[in-house]
């Protein structure tokens, strides 16, 4: 294998499937078998995802919300996606541990760094919720902050877009795909990988980042086994 320790970091919009808000069960257990399939090949598994598809705390925010009351709002939520895709692992067969950032002591365990590299090294998924426990931070910025703290080799960004363009393919049909580029190129160009805080992190850490296309049967491993899949952001 390519990378031995991974932090796959998914968006809630993501579980949505083709849905227009909530948590489609279909996508969830595509997602479960694609992960099955690294985890069957001795890949340690560490999982972000964000909450956009149940609560976003700055779109609360812009309508007049307290910003860290919507942010505590969308940390649950991100909990409530992290239980979900952990009842879909398990029906897999695939063994867990949800670990969150906020004290929810009867559905998840606390956030312990030593306890999470233990369940990895055990060959278990651990699912991290709740973002870093702080407003104002992004899950970018939490799954960047837990890939460090795990020691994880790579950060793979799962979108439904097959990596980084030079403008938003879905807008601009002459937009063209990087399958290389530094991070002081995407600095440069304006480049939206993940928000400032996050890159900056990954960038100072000497962590890369992978974002390619999870919805994709199979992409997951190709890129996990080294296959040039996605764009790979690197020094």
């Amino acid at each position: 294998m390519h990378y031995k320790r991974i932090l796959l970091k998914l968006s809630g919009e993501s579980l949505m499937g083709e849905r227009q808000y909530g948590i489609d069960p279909d996508r969830l257990a595509e997602y479960a078998q694609e992960i099955k399939t690294v985890i069957d090949k001795g890949v340690e598994i560490a999982i972000v995802i964000g909450g956009g598809n149940i609560f976003r705390g700055v779109a609360g925010a812009s309508k007049g919300m307290d910003r860290v009351q919507g942010d505590h709002m969308g940390m649950l939520a991100t909990v409530i996606n992290g239980l979900a895709l952990q009842g879909s692992l398990e029906d897999a067969g695939i063994q867990t541990r949800l670990q969150s950032a906020i004290q929810i002591n009867e559905v998840a365990e606390p956030f312990i760094r030593r306890r999470a590299i233990r369940h990895l090294e055990k060959g278990r998924v651990v699912i991290f919720g709740g973002g870093t426990g702080n407003p104002y931070f992004t899950t970018d910025s939490a799954a960047v902050l837990r890939a460090i703290e795990i020691h994880a080799d790579v950060i793979l960004k799962g979108t439904r877009v097959d990596g980084i363009y030079t403008a938003d393919p879905e807008k601009d049909k002459e937009a063209t795909k990087f399958d290389f580029i530094t991070f002081d190129d995407v600095i440069r160009k304006g480049l939206k990988v993940m928000d400032t805080t996050a890159f900056t992190l990954s960038q100072e850490n000497e962590l890369p980042i992978i974002v390619f296309d999870m919805n994709t049967k199979g992409n997951l491993l190709k890129v996990v086994t080294g296959e040039t899949i996605g764009t790979k952001v690197n020094l």
